[in-house]
């Protein structure tokens, strides 16, 4: 029976999903590992900086090296970069029991709430948390689907993948055609027990529901999620959790978004890695007068280190 595990991939200080297609394709190289490594999928959250996954594999480090090579084949030919994207190590959590089960799940779908991203979870569109119970909460999908001949475009002529994969006219593979949404739905019972846990604020009495599946393992919660994602501030997460954040503030694939074009229309190159240190510099002062930047985003999304 494959053994369910929290996965985490991070790029440290980098940005390794810079925009709309990265996204996409970092969705796409997910479930392309799956299938070549005959795993399950429970859920996910892509976020710039790294990618959380709830995975059910007997081979979580097959499945992680497939999606990691997959991926950064493509976001190194896309931007003139070399070497390898990511910290070397990932990590790793077997999760175990009905309740670690369910807590995890939830951290993961609510990810870009705990980040200050959005304001609540269904607001974030490169997750998991709009694909379970689906219609019962109102969310229809619209956009038209592809002709499987037309799937190569976006993944690669030689991608191998189950004809239950279905991807939308965005190039991004339907996440129900992905993910176990059944497993999940039958966790939660009900869509209203399920957007009751979306919405509940982290205690101890969650982390003591937790203790019923005497496992003695640790409860599962943000310290425990984030534990794979670098520099992380849990006190701030615990107070975007209940969503006071600055959700007018220019998100990292806005402004990576912005700088690449940047790059390409100012100063003639692919993308921010071609960029010398001072081009890089006078791009760091601009954006801080003008749009006062945390230090911490502009180094992130320019890759200006020290």
């Amino acid at each position: 029976m494959k053994k369910t595990y929290h996965l985490c991939i991070s790029a440290g200080e980098e940005a390794m999903f810079r925009d709309e297609e990265d996204y996409h394709r970092g969705f796409n190289s997910f479930a392309l590992a799956l299938y070549k490594t005959d795993s399950t999928a429970l859920a996910e959250a892509i976020m710039a900086t790294h990618m959380h996954q709830m995975v059910q594999t007997d081979y979580p480090s097959d499945f992680m090296h497939g999606f990691r090579q997959s991926y950064g084949v493509y976001f190194n030919n896309k931007y003139h970069r070399e070497g390898r994207l990511g910290e070397r190590g990932h990590f790793s959590l077997e999760v175990i029991g009905y309740h670690h089960l369910m807590a995890a799940i939830v951290y993961v779908m609510r990810n870009a709430l705990h980040h200050g991203v959005v304001s609540i979870p269904y607001a974030y569109p490169h997750g998991s948390a709009n694909a379970i119970f689906r219609e019962d909460m109102g969310k229809i999908q619209t956009e038209k689907l592809l002709h499987p001949r037309h799937y190569s475009r976006y993944i690669g002529r030689r991608a191998e993948f189950p004809d239950s994969y279905k991807m939308t006219e965005s190039g991004v593979f339907l996440r129900e055609s992905v993910l176990d949404v059944s497993q999940v739905e039958n966790l939660f019972v009900t869509p209203r027990a399920f957007n009751y846990y979306m919405t509940r604020k982290s205690s101890e009495e969650w982390e003591r529901e937790q203790a019923k599946d005497k496992n003695g393992m640790p409860p599962v919660n943000i310290a425990s999620i984030e534990n794979g994602v670098k520099d992380v501030d849990l006190n701030n997460m615990l107070i975007f959790e209940g969503g006071k954040g600055n959700y007018r503030k220019l998100t990292d694939i806005e402004l990576c978004t912005q700088l690449d074009q940047l790059a390409r229309t100012r100063y003639g190159r692919h993308s921010v890695y071609q960029l010398s240190r001072k081009e890089k510099q006078e791009i760091a002062e601009d954006l801080y007068r003008k749009l006062r930047l945390s230090e911490a985003q502009i180094r992130r999304c320019l890759v200006f280190f020290d």
